[in-house]
């Protein structure tokens, strides 16, 4: 349900924000006031196109907010979720035009495309009238439609879900297929495995080859490092390090005789020379153990170069070569079996393919027998709202191709006559602006309570009609805002009785600029705006009682 719209230097408003209620509001003014303006701010705000003529002369921009209570409607809460648009349970749209012509929009204060925000609007709002934003015009919408007025709900569901299930196994087949020899892959996919599984190695076994080939490779520095520090230790020299230690342990013993608090210092120097022997012969055994061989160092290298040529042909890094061929194993035993695969998969097909026809066919039939329930309705509905001897039709015909189609086995056109012994034509073709918002009125009475779309915007529904029709027309708008939020633009009194609450627009200029303003109307003011409906610039007394009569006898 629509709760606000806000609106700020849009064509000649300068700034308005209306707050929005349950029910049936409707707008009024005089001719020319600029009623169709909170059309159009909705329409822009549905992602309707947007010009420079939409900015307030003299201004850069015009700015136009909804909020929009998403109570009851789970599923767009998923969607703005699934966006990454949700915002704590709030709908809000936003557009800005500048004066330029360029425009941008957000979704709860989020940049979005407009594909985006029609996607969203389309959800929660749905406008009549004399322009090109009609829902009713689009047949995959007249289809959903007629859906939702037979409760088909469980067999297009089951329509959809088989058809699905058809296309998955078909995409499955094709995957397996590949439009490819699967002999020539399988011949190849065996060479690359058996290849890889005799050189790939696991990361451990990589790390500790490559470790080797390091300490091959500088074997001679190693030894020769090992070597001077061997005799900087304990070699001949006069400054070899144990050499140098012996001498100072035996100074300190000599000192320590002399004052006991030097003998903690001779322990740290008899600690020092044991680790030194340690260490000088750590390096001996190492020194032993280390061998040049270039035979060795020539193997490691070589299994390095395999290792380094595979990672650069199937690029991967050396370390990810052995995940790599279990890939390509596991590609290899799928294609083995892809032959009995595709069978299976294709016996299986071709039983979806007859749980779709069976389930298409249920619904079919629903669908037929709902037609021609929505065409006597909308067709009697007609009559009582001016289009006597008019009438309409739902014509189901089969789709095109072949395949299960998630729709369903037929489209749907909705086909009108407004006159006598006329043949009905397809609705998008036919209709006449005044027309065509009777006839989606007519639909929607008819289909009372079949959608989910929270709000209904009828612009100038009653266009060319008055008296008793005009009044038909209030009480059914009164009638679909007991379902629906509805917002009736008018100029007619009969239906401006009819509503929960009314807004009047108005138009003022001081001689240098022109302003549009929008007052909430009730009691007195009320009565008053309904009686210059009535009766034109003079309002008698009259004209008063009559207005206070027809409020009264409103719901």
């Amino acid at each position: 349900m629509l709760e606000s719209l806000y609106v700020k230097d849009f064509a000649i408003v300068g700034e308005a924000e209306i707050a929005f209620g349950p029910g049936m509001t409707v707008v009024t003014g005089e001719t020319g006031a600029g009623k169709s303006l909170l059309v159009d701010a909705l329409l822009l705000l549905a992602g309707g196109r947007a010009d420079a003529s939409m900015v307030r002369h003299g201004c850069e921009r015009a700015e136009l907010s909804a909020t929009f209570d998403l109570g009851g409607r789970a599923d767009l809460r998923d969607w703005l979720v699934a966006e990454d648009l949700d915002e704590d349970g709030a709908c809000q749209l936003r557009r800005v035009v500048r004066s330029e012509g360029s425009s941008r929009a957000w979704i709860n204060g989020r940049p979005v495309t407009l594909t985006q925000l029609k996607a969203l609007a389309a959800e929660l709002i749905e406008i009549h009238g004399q322009h090109e934003h009609q829902a009713l015009l689009d047949r995959s919408q007249q289809l959903a439609l007629l859906d939702a007025f037979g409760a088909h709900e469980a067999e297009a569901a089951e329509v959809a879900r088989t058809a699905r299930a058809w296309r998955d196994t078909g995409a499955r087949i094709a995957e397996l297929s590949r439009g490819e020899d699967h002999a020539e892959r399988i011949e190849w996919l065996g060479h690359q495995v058996e290849e890889l599984d005799r050189h790939a190695l696991a990361a451990d076994d990589l790390a500790a080859l490559e470790e080797r080939h390091r300490r091959l490779a500088n074997s001679g520095q190693l030894l020769q490092g090992c070597a001077a520090l061997v005799e900087r230790l304990d070699g001949d020299g006069e400054f070899a390090l144990l050499r140098l230690v012996a001498r100072a342990q035996h100074e300190i013993a000599s000192l320590a005789a002399l004052d006991e608090r030097l003998a903690p210092a001779g322990e740290l120097l008899d600690a020092a020379q044991i680790q030194l022997s340690e260490a000088n012969d750590a390096l001996a055994r190492y020194q032993s153990a280390l061998d040049l061989d270039p035979d060795s160092l020539a193997e490691a290298e070589a299994q390095l170069g395999k290792l380094h040529e595979l990672a650069r042909k199937h690029r991967v890094r050396m370390a990810d070569l052995k995940p790599h061929a279990d890939d390509l194993r596991k590609e290899l035993e799928t294609l083995r079996g892809a032959g009995a695969s595709i069978a299976t998969l294709r016996e299986q097909e071709q039983r979806q393919r007859k749980a779709w026809e069976a389930a298409a066919k249920a619904l079919g039939q629903r669908r037929t027998a709902t037609a021609r329930a929505l065409s006597d309705a909308v067709s009697a509905l007609m009559g009582e709202l001016g289009m006597r001897g008019g009438r309409f039709e739902v014509q189901l015909e089969a789709s095109d191709g072949g395949d299960p189609d998630p729709q369903g086995a037929e489209r749907c056109e909705f086909l009108v006559s407004a006159n006598p012994g006329q043949p009905p034509r397809a609705l998008r073709k036919v209709a006449s602006g005044g027309e065509l918002s009777r006839i989606s009125l007519a639909i929607e009475v008819a289909a009372l309570g079949s959608d989910t779309i929270g709000t209904m915007v009828f612009d100038e529904v009653d266009s060319g009609i008055g008296g008793a029709i005009a009044e038909v027309v209030g009480q059914k708008l009164h009638a679909l805002g007991t379902r629906a939020q509805v917002l009736c633009v008018t100029h007619l009194p009969q239906v401006a009785a009819q509503g929960d609450r009314h807004l009047r627009v108005s138009k003022s200029s001081d001689g240098d600029s022109t302003e549009t303003r929008i007052d909430v109307l009730d009691g007195k003011p009320r009565q008053e705006e309904v009686a210059r409906m009535l009766g034109g610039i003079e309002i008698t007394r009259e004209t008063l009682a009559h207005a206070k009569q027809m409020l009264g006898k409103r719901g």
